[in-house]
């Protein structure tokens, strides 16, 4: 954490109490996830997309490899809905309170279902932090877990 502001962040917090071990890491000042993920062994393909998806008369939040793209049959299949789609950023701020670019499940402002594309299992991930500062890196499994999310084939 930066040394002006040591309060944890809602990501951190939540996942103290759901004891999950995440790595903090300050984005670099182009704010990409590239060069972090090489600090921590990993590669592009090891980052994971958090978005919030409307559903019905509420929202899901769904997590999927930063190099795939969200299939939305495949998503409405595992939902078992007939539409589905994105809220628009605005709104994703008011129901989770981060910013997009930002978001994550974890000390998100409402608890939402979340659900996973199957390729991000068994491997360590990051996102975003709830902050515009820095990049959260944790290991998938014990995260899906302890979100209980539902996991499948979303992803083309």
């Amino acid at each position: 954490m930066d040394s002006a502001d040591t309060r944890p962040l809602p990501a951190e917090r939540d996942a103290e109490a759901r004891g999950l071990a995440i790595t903090l890491v300050r984005r670099d000042d182009d704010g990409t996830f590239d060069d972090a993920a090489a600090a921590q062994g990993l590669t592009c393909d090891d980052g994971v997309k958090t978005m919030v998806a409307k559903v019905g008369g509420g929202a899901v939040f769904v997590l999927i490899p930063g190099t795939r793209r969200l299939d939305w049959a495949k998503l409405r299949s595992l939902l078992v809905v007939n539409r589905a789609s994105l809220v628009e950023p605005e709104a994703a701020l008011e129901i989770t309170g981060y910013a997009p670019g930002t978001i994550t499940p974890l000390g998100s402002d409402r608890a939402l279902p979340v659900y996973a594309d199957q390729r991000i299992l068994g491997r360590r991930v990051g996102m975003g932090s709830g902050s515009p500062d820095f990049l959260l890196f944790t290991d998938a499994d014990p995260l899906l877990a302890s979100l209980g999310a539902t996991v499948g084939d979303i992803t083309s």
